[in-house]
């Protein structure tokens, strides 16, 4: 969720040099089931345009309805919104509803968080029920600074009310090793997923960012001369040059990295090949570095063509990293989520 919370971040600093006004929506508890689970949140502005969802769009007029009273006064609130009779979905949200006006410093401070891939965490006080009691609002931990959203009337450390914390990992990040027609498609469904997506390209390649919808960066380099700078256990590394002889050389750069995922394309000889080399450039790497590769990279879902083969990856990524066995939910038993709905 820190992609959708990030947007939310940005729209809010532009409506705020603006001189106007927006409301920040965040779910902090739920009773039932619903279509998305607390923490997930959304910005209203003074004009009625919102960023972000809380629902799959059945919750958000009244959200932008009930902000009116917060823009009006200022002042926080509680509502719940019963989708046991409206939605299907048999629960009950409470949605924390606060003016976004953070304190002095924390934009500045967000945004070095996200550059410098820091963790961070949001902390919400809300009661459930709908009201409008002092001390209602949410604060943003930044290593060890705390930064009021809303400035409740509570301080953090005497607020009477119930907390719901949210820890938030840095932007997950995909790497497209490749420049091809493939590697355009793939970029924009990763970008769709709310991924930063980073191009490396060969510098040989007659192509800019502008070529792929989405794109966080492009870099223009070679396997001997790339810096694979904040791979970390958020990021997703797909090899797909086209080249057997580069597809090696990048993975060889990569040896000393920890990424969460790493997908060659092609069959399994290739990618048994390519291991088999990579091996015996680099025989000491750990068993940790190789249980991350996936070749054929994907999930079996009898893709053929460059925005399926995307799609299929993209899922792959997705589960893997979330430690999930894909499987029809149709036949999964009991909550759609381990934990949760």
């Amino acid at each position: 969720m820190t992609h959708e919370f990030k947007n939310i971040v940005e729209k809010a600093l532009l409506t705020k040099q603006k001189g106007s006004k927006s409301v920040l929506a965040s779910v902090v508890a739920l009773d039932g089931s619903s279509y998305r689970r607390p923490g997930v949140r959304m910005l209203i502005l003074e004009n009625g345009d919102m960023v972000g969802a809380v629902s799959g769009g059945c919750v958000e007029k009244e959200v932008r309805l009930q902000a009116q009273t917060v823009f009006d006064t200022g002042v926080s609130k509680i509502m719940t919104y019963d989708g046991r009779y409206r939605l299907g979905c048999e629960g009950v949200l409470y949605i924390l509803l606060e003016l976004f006006h953070p304190e002095e410093g924390f934009f500045e401070e967000f945004f070095r968080c996200l550059k410098e891939r820091t963790p961070f965490e949001i902390h919400s006080f809300y009661e459930k029920e709908e009201s409008q009691p002092n001390g209602l609002g949410s604060f943003v931990k930044i290593e060890k600074n705390l930064f009021s959203i809303s400035t409740p009337a509570f301080s953090y450390e005497a607020n009477p009310h119930p907390i719901f914390k949210q820890s938030m990992a840095p932007p997950f990040k995909l790497v497209i090793v490749g420049a091809e027609h493939d590697a355009v498609k793939f970029c924009s469904f990763g970008a769709l997923a709310g991924w930063e997506v980073t191009i490396i390209a060969s510098a040989k390649e007659q192509k800019s960012i502008e070529n792929f919808n989405g794109a966080f960066a492009f870099v223009s380099t070679t396997p001997e001369t790339v810096a694979f700078k904040g791979i970390d256990n958020q990021t997703a590394i797909v090899l797909m040059t086209h080249n057997f002889a580069k597809d090696l050389r990048y993975l060889v750069a990569l040896k000393n990295t920890k990424p969460a995922y790493i997908g060659l394309l092609g069959p399994s000889k290739r990618r048994e090949d390519l291991l088999n080399q990579f091996i015996e450039y680099c025989p000491e790497i750990d068993d940790a570095f190789l249980e991350c590769i996936h070749g054929p990279a994907g999930l079996n879902i009898g893709s053929e063509t460059p925005e399926e083969i995307a799609i299929s990856v993209v899922a792959e990524i997705l589960a893997f990293t979330r430690q999930q066995k894909p499987i029809s939910l149709s036949k999964k038993t009991g909550k759609i989520h381990n934990t949760g709905l």
